[in-house]
């Protein structure tokens, strides 16, 4: 009997090993097109599907190029979830490469997007990149009520997919908005405590419009709503000239993007630039940003760091 016993527990040890390497197989393989929206993704699929993000990260989906692993991937999936609104500018390119015949759900689907300055629109064409962005700002997941939107478009998609998941993919999608709402009832209340005239902040790219169309604060940025832009000269003259009028002390890096621009905007106002927000991407998984309610609620309390001081 001594030796029956350790026997039978290792049998079942094997059983049980096996029923989970089945289960985590028969998960549906589902590609975000990038690491916030990979996160939503996640949250609404729970435990049947498995997520693989293209632009992961700390990384900029604006001059994202698709590798041979990223072709697989796609070509592997059952569904590609993108964000839309002109920023995944390669992924019609990248599906084709790959072959992949599935579906392709638009997260934002229904969201009235932000256009951009005219201005900014006419000068900055991106001859030669894959980043058409039109006139729409493709931000959108700047608001929580507009990654309402996303998860329940997302939900509506992956039930579609799996009907005999859809009930899970709704309550986890409820669940999920429970969440966000909390997330936008707190923003609001911390910025409701500063006055709307120190509600003003330099960023690297205007990634923020959404955001601060929610909370009513103003973001002023050196480049436009794609990073491979570049400000001329005269806009960047412009821009050093309102922060010192204005005395505007929130300078930001992002994340995903290089400060040497506005390390010399910061020089040049007599402003020193400090602090990071993560825009387009979350942070790996030991930062302050590995999924995107951490990654909002950081943010909005860096931000009212700063403000505080103009």
């Amino acid at each position: 009997m001594s030796l029956l016993r350790p026997l039978s527990l290792l049998l079942a040890g094997l059983s049980l090993a096996a029923c989970l390497s089945a289960a985590a197989a028969e998960r549906i393989p589902v590609v975000a097109s990038f690491s916030i929206l990979g996160d939503i993704v996640a949250n609404v699929g729970g435990d049947r599907i498995a997520v693989s993000t293209l632009v992961g990260p700390d990384e900029d989906a604006h001059v994202f190029q698709p590798a041979p692993d990223d072709i697989k991937a796609v070509s592997r999936a059952r569904l590609v979830v993108v964000n839309g609104l002109g920023f995944e500018g390669w992924m019609e390119r990248l599906a084709q490469s790959a072959n992949y015949r599935g579906a392709i759900v638009t997260a934002s689907a229904g969201i009235q997007a932000r256009e951009r300055a005219e201005e900014e629109h006419d000068e900055h064409g991106h001859e030669g990149h894959d980043h058409h962005h039109g006139r729409d700002d493709p931000h959108a997941w700047q608001d929580p009520q507009n990654v309402i939107v996303y998860a329940r478009n997302i939900a509506a998609a992956l039930g579609k997919l799996d009907p005999a998941g859809a009930d899970l993919y709704r309550k986890n999608g409820e669940a999920y908005v429970a969440r966000l709402q909390e997330l936008d009832r707190w923003a609001a209340a911390q910025f409701a405590q500063i006055p709307a005239a120190k509600r003003r902040v330099i960023t690297s790219h205007d990634a923020f419009e959404y955001y601060g169309a929610r909370y009513k604060v103003r973001f002023l940025a050196a480049q436009g709503v794609s990073t491979d832009s570049e400000p001329s000269a005269r806009e960047m003259a412009a821009l050093i000239r309102q922060i010192r009028a204005e005395k505007i002390k929130a300078l930001f890096f992002e994340n995903m993007a290089n400060p040497k621009l506005l390390q010399q905007i910061g020089r040049e106002a007599g402003v020193t630039a400090g602090g990071k927000l993560y825009a387009d991407a979350l942070s790996k998984a030991g930062g302050p940003a590995p999924d995107y309610l951490s990654l909002m609620r950081y943010n909005t309390t860096q931000l009212l760091e700063k403000i505080r001081l103009n």
